[in-house]
C-alpha cells in the first residue's frame, strides 16, 4: 500500500541497509496491483508446461493420487492433494471475498444504493447472458450442469490487466470493476450454495447452524480477537463439508459473522496514543535506544494495542489475507487446476458444445451482459455512468470482465462429472479468457482519457465515442 507523502514516516529518513536494498524490488513487486495476477499468469503457464510435458503423468499423480490425512485417535479426515486445496485452501480465499463483501455493504461503493445500482446492474446482466449463452449450446445434453461456469469473473486477472494502463484510465472505472466482481463473485457463491451441493447432511447443516449463531452471539457481545473466530471457523468449515454444501462457503459465512466496529472511536485513540507518544518522548535518555530503554518500550506496546482496540477485526483479517491469497492460494489452485494436458481430441473438442458454451458465454456473454444491463440501467435513470468514464471503456472492461478463470475453474470442478466434460470445460476456459484480456486491453489502451466533470455535470450518458 502506498504511503500518503503528506503524512511522517521514518522510513522516508531512513538510510536503507544492504538487505534492505536488496530486498526492495521484491517489496515493490509485492505492492504492484498488478503482481497478484501476475503470479497467477506464471503458475498457469507452469501447470500447463507441467501437464504437457514428458512427465505429465506426475502432475495428474501429485494433486490426484496422493492423499493426505488428518488423524486425532480414531477419527481421521483423508483428501487428495487436489481435494485439500479446493476445498480447504479456497474456503481460506472465500473469507477473503466474503470481507471483501461484507466491507463493500457497509461502507464501500455497495453502501450506498445510487452508486450500487450501476455495478449490481452489470453484475447481473454479466451473469445471466452468458448462463443463457452455455444453456444454449448444451440443452438436452448431461454438460447443461455446467452453465455456472461462464458466469464467474476472477478479478485478479482482470484488476491486473487494468492496473498495466497505470493512469491511462479513471480510477473510478477501476473502482467500477472491484464493485462489479464482488457483486459477480457473490452471485456465484450463491450458485454455488443452491445448485451445486451433494445429498445434504442435515444433521451437519445444524450443526454448522449452531457455529453460526455462537459466531454471531461472539460479535454481538463484543469479541474482537481474531482468534474467537477462527477456531469455532475451524468446525463450521467440517460441518459445511460433512452437510453436502461445499465446505467453501463455509468461509463466507465466517467473513459475514467478522465484526465491523471499533473497540475504541478516534478521540480516544487520539488521547491515549499522544500520551504514550508523550511518554516515550518523556523517558527519552542520551546513549539509550529503545533496546536498553524499557519506558520507551512500554509506550510503543501501548501505541501498537490502542491501534489494534481501533482497527476493526474485518480490515485487520483482510490486511493479513490478502497477501496470503494473491500470492499463494490462488497461484497453488491454478497450478493444481490448470494443468490441461493438450491432445488432439481435446483440441477438437473446442467445436463441442461445451467449450463453445464456455468460449462464447466468457468472450461475448459477459462483454454483452455487462454493457447492455449497464446501459439499460443508466437509459432508465436508476444509475449513471462513473465520473470520466466513456462507454467504450466500459466495453473494454466488459471484455475483461470475460477472464473467469479462477472461478470458472471451481465451478468446473464441481459442475462436470467426468475428466472428459472437465477437460473441455478447461480448454474453453483458457480460450476465453486469453481472448477476453487480449480484446479488453486492446480497446482500453485505444479509448481517449477524457477529463473527469465537476460532480453536478454528471447525467446519465449513453453517446459512444
Amino acid at each position: 500500500m502506498a504511503v500518503d507523502a503528506r503524512i511522517p514516516n521514518a522510513a522516508h529518513e531512513l538510510r536503507p541497509q544492504t538487505h534492505e536494498r536488496l530486498t526492495r524490488p521484491f517489496q515493490r513487486f509485492s505492492q504492484m496491483s498488478s503482481s497478484g495476477g501476475l503470479v497467477l499468469l506464471g503458475c498457469t503457464i507452469m501447470a500447463l508446461a507441467w501437464a504437457n510435458s514428458k512427465w505429465h503423468d506426475t502432475y495428474h499423480h501429485v494433486f490426484h493420487e496422493i492423499e493426505l490425512a488428518l488423524t486425532f485417535g480414531s477419527w481421521s479426515l483423508a483428501y487428495g492433494i487436489g481435494h485439500w486445496i479446493n476445498d480447504l485452501l479456497m474456503a481460506i480465499f472465500f473469507v477473503l471475498v466474503g470481507l471483501e463483501i461484507k466491507r463493500e455493504m457497509v461502507v464501500g461503493e455497495l453502501a450506498d444504493v445510487k452508486r450500487a445500482a450501476l455495478p449490481i446492474a452489470g453484475a447481473i446482466g454479466g451473469m445471466a447472458i452468458p448462463a443463457i449463452i452455455y444453456v444454449m449450446f448444451n440443452l438436452g445434453q448431461s454438460s447443461i450442469s455446467g452453465w455456472g461456469v461462464p458466469m464467474a469473473t476472477d478479478i485478479a486477472f482482470a484488476l491486473g490487466i487494468l492496473a498495466l494502463l497505470g493512469n491511462k484510465v479513471p480510477n473510478s472505472l477501476k473502482v467500477f470493476l472491484t464493485s462489479l466482481a464482488i457483486v459477480d463473485d457473490l452471485g456465484a457463491l450463491l450458485v454455488i450454495a443452491i445448485f451445486y451441493t451433494e445429498n445434504l447432511s442435515f444433521v451437519h447443516l445444524g450443526a454448522a447452524g449452531g457455529v453460526t449463531a455462537l459466531l454471531v452471539a461472539l460479535n454481538l457481545m463484543g469479541f474482537r480477537r481474531g482468534l474467537w473466530f477462527v477456531v469455532p471457523g475451524m468446525f463450521l468449515w467440517y460441518f459445511f463439508l460433512k452437510s453436502g454444501v461445499h465446505a467453501t462457503i463455509a468461509g463466507v459465512v465466517l467473513a459475514m459473522t467478522i465484526p465491523v466496529s471499533s473497540r475504541v472511536d478516534a478521540s480516544r485513540y487520539i488521547g491515549f496514543s499522544r500520551s504514550a507518544l508523550d511518554a516515550f518522548e518523556k523517558h527519552s535518555r542520551p546513549g539509550q535506544d529503545i533496546k536498553t530503554n524499557s519506558a520507551q518500550r512500554a509506550a510503543v506496546h501501548a501505541i501498537e494495542k490502542n491501534s489494534q482496540l481501533l482497527m476493526p477485526l474485518l480490515h485487520r483479517m483482510e490486511h493479513l489475507l490478502h497477501p496470503w491469497v494473491a500470492f499463494a492460494i490462488i497461484p497453488v489452485f491454478a497450478l493444481a487446476n490448470a494443468g490441461l494436458h493438450v491432445e488432439s481430441g481435446v483440441l477438437g473438442a473446442m467445436a463441442g458444445p461445451i467449450s463453445l458454451g464456455v468460449i462464447l458465454g466468457l468472450f461475448i456473454g459477459k462483454p454483452l451482459g455487462v454493457v447492455g444491463a449497464s446501459w439499460l440501467a443508466c437509459k432508465i435513470g436508476l444509475a449513471t455512468l462513473p465520473r470520466g468514464v466513456t462507454w467504450r471503456q466500459m466495453i473494454g472492461v466488459g471484455w475483461l470482465a470475460g477472464i473467469g478463470f479462477t472461478m470458472a475453474l471451481f465451478i468446473a470442478n464441481l459442475g462436470f462429472g467426468s475428466e472428459t466434460e472437465l477437460s473441455h470445460a478447461k480448454m474453453g476456459i483458457l480460450v476465453a479468457s486469453t481472448l477476453s484480456a487480449v480484446v479488453g486491453l486492446a480497446v482500453l489502451v485505444s479509448c481517449p482519457r477524457k477529463p473527469e466533470p465537476e460532480p453536478e455535470t454528471l447525467g446519465p450518458r449513453i453517446d459512444f465515442d
